[in-house]
């Protein structure tokens, strides 16, 4: 039990830490897609799948499809407020939307294929919004001091742990809900909001929508698989497809800039 908690509490505070210095190096474009990858869904269904059978794991694999569903309207919630309100306040007020979304999407039957169709619809509308916000890719100026952002990420961590495990034995859906609250995304949004001010913070929230589609590629997958072949065969394919999205969010994202910028 300890090793699986301090597996779980690591590998999320790496993500915070690890996207805070992408920002800084990288830039909010490539930041957030690396804040999409499924570095903290990994760990949860590395354990699941060892630990559980396979219609839990289909029942868990589809509630986190639907938890994503309201992750984006967390991030367009972050995106719309947090210049105004600040960082504390308007993650708080994306966490109440992010509550009941991920609870009433979970009812929506139709399977896998309704939830990454629904999923593409809100998407389309975070696109639309982030468009007529015109977003900045603003240059960032790092802040001296360690402490603020490594606290966060193990605070980050310690949440996971201890929601992924003990989610597990309250049932496949409070399992998948709990597996996909976007506590990496929270704490990246804090931290960033506070290092580097708004403008980072909201431009990063608003890259990491399209970084998501990583997570999807991996809860479809597992859901997908599960029955039909071993547990780590299930989570190797998931984790391969994950990082196949993300690499080609990276290269479409490449791609972009050196046909606007061509000097």
């Amino acid at each position: 039990m300890l090793a699986v908690l301090l597996t779980k509490l690591i590998a999320t505070a790496l993500v915070v830490i690890g996207v805070s210095v992408a920002v800084g190096k990288l830039g909010p474009r490539l930041g957030g897609i690396i804040a999409g990858t499924p570095i903290i869904l990994g760990p949860g269904y590395f354990f699941l799948l060892q630990e559980w059978p396979t219609e839990f794991i289909q029942h868990a694999a589809l509630a986190t499809l639907h938890a994503l569903i309201a992750t984006l309207l967390f991030s367009i919630s972050f995106v719309l407020t947090a210049e105004r309100l600040g960082a504390l306040p308007s993650l708080g007020l994306a966490t109440l939307i992010w509550v009941p979304g991920a609870y009433l999407f979970s009812f929506i039957s139709g399977g896998v294929a309704v939830a990454v169709v629904l999923y593409g619809l809100v998407l389309l509308a975070a696109e639309v919004i982030k468009r007529a916000l015109d977003l900045t890719q603003p240059k960032v100026v790092a802040i001296s001091g360690w402490f603020d952002v490594v606290l966060r990420g193990l605070l980050a961590g310690v949440l996971v742990a201890v929601a992924t495990t003990l989610a597990a034995r309250s049932g496949p859906m409070l399992s998948g809900i709990l597996v996909g609250f976007p506590v990496g995304l929270f704490t990246i949004g804090w931290t960033l909001h506070d290092r580097y001010g708004p403008d980072v913070a909201r431009a990063t929230v608003a890259a990491a929508q399209q970084g998501m589609l990583s997570l999807v590629a991996f809860a479809v997958v597992t859901a997908v698989l599960v029955e039909h072949v071993a547990p780590m065969v299930t989570f190797l394919g998931a984790l391969l497809a994950s990082i196949a999205v993300s690499a080609t969010l990276f290269l479409v994202s490449q791609w972009r800039v050196r046909r606007a910028y061509p000097a």
